[in-house]
């Protein structure tokens, strides 16, 4: 009986042979025909027009607030409630975050907000360099009307779809939203190549821009030459050879993951002061993580039921810290936040990988029934 995670990788002989092709051939390097090909593959897939594969999730949303414009001593709104490397990549081009709430319907960040966030900018002189969103957990943000107060002022949006590969809202594809759109392929994700990531865009100059960046900013010359400060942020063509793979099953992996959070519905969800994670039926949802909200009336709280399943070897964690709790960034301005620190506070990511067997999803499913029922 071997150790349940939370999201781990779910790899099959699709892969392996792809990534032992890659090998075999040589092409051992941040270059060549399976990094090619997973561009054009990906892109296809997801329904986005241009795409350029990166080292990390993380690099992505730097090279996007660096070609959006981004200055330093810029505002940047950022939703407080995300994993840490959104608002880490502010203080990478030397701005500043601006913290906004969660939609409680969604916990997205709230459109209604983003809207004072760039009255407040704009009251107090300040510069909004970007508007930041998250599509948390596997669902998109509603961008429409956070569009439409961004376009009027002249701000860009960077659609962080780190968690959210393979969603829609309104049947329109995650990551496709913002001026610029960035996906994770960290091991834990719903598509992994190991590490690495992806920068997306309709527009081709802006993903070309982003090639030239994460390649040291390398000169068309037959020598070195750089006219400016560039990156090494491309990812290697071994782990891009692995994403193809990854991409060929990401329909099968996808309903695998809604299959389990529907069993955690059936079987938790009639217990008293159990419910998940918000979902807007104007998405569909990748369902990276199911997370479950324990109310009062619940028969233990979070901690009870991360020891539960802790207890039977399954790994549970709580729902992300808003970073307007977090010591580093508490000295920075937040707009609401109750929202998202009620979710941190009651909400417990379940083991939701889709490699996870229908036997390790009883296990979990039993741990979990005897701690929230208090049988």
């Amino acid at each position: 009986m071997g150790r349940i995670y939370l999201s781990p990788p779910d790899m099959s002989t699709e892969e392996r042979d792809l990534l032992l092709g890659a090998f075999d051939a040589n092409w051992v390097a941040p270059v060549g025909p399976d990094l090619d090909a997973f561009e054009e593959e990906f892109a296809a897939r997801i329904g986005v027009d241009h795409a350029v594969a990166l080292a990390s999730g993380t690099a992505g949303l730097h090279l996007a607030l660096l070609i959006v414009g981004v200055e330093p001593g810029d505002l940047v709104v950022v939703p407080t409630f995300t994993f840490a490397a959104t608002a880490n990549v502010v203080h990478y081009v030397g701005a500043e975050p601006l913290f906004v709430d969660s939609s409680p319907d969604t916990w997205n960040i709230d459109p209604a907000l983003v809207g004072n966030a760039l009255d407040r900018a704009t009251a107090e002189g300040r510069t909004v360099g970007a508007v930041v969103t998250v599509d948390l957990y596997g669902q998109c943000a509603d961008h429409d009307p956070i569009r439409t107060v961004c376009e009027a002022r002249g701000v860009p949006v960077v659609e962080d779809a780190a968690e959210a590969v393979g969603a829609t809202w309104d049947g329109r594809p995650a990551g496709s939203f913002g001026d610029v759109g960035v996906f994770s392929f960290n091991g834990n994700k719903a598509m992994t190549t190991g590490g690495g990531g992806m920068l997306v865009a309709a527009d081709r100059a802006v993903v070309d821009r982003a090639r030239h960046l994460s390649t040291q900013a390398r000169e068309a010359t037959l020598h070195y030459e750089h006219a400016e400060v560039g990156f090494n942020y491309r990812l290697s063509n071994l782990l891009a050879a692995v994403g193809r793979g990854q991409v060929r099953r990401l329909d099968e992996m996808l309903a695998r993951r809604a299959r389990i959070r529907a069993r955690y519905e059936d079987v938790l969800g009639p217990l008293e002061g159990v419910s998940f994670n918000p979902l807007s039926d104007r998405g569909r949802p990748n369902h990276w993580l199911t997370v479950a909200v324990l109310g009062d009336e619940a028969a233990t709280d979070p901690a009870g039921l991360i020891a539960a399943l802790e207890a039977v070897d399954a790994e549970a964690r709580p729902a992300w810290k808003p970073m307007h709790l977090q010591p580093v960034y508490e000295r920075f301005t937040c707009l609401g936040g109750s929202v998202a620190a009620d979710a941190f506070a009651r909400g417990v990511c379940l083991p939701s990988g889709s490699g996870m067997s229908d036997d390790d999803l009883d296990r979990v499913l039993d741990a979990a029934f005897g701690a929230l029922s208090g049988g």
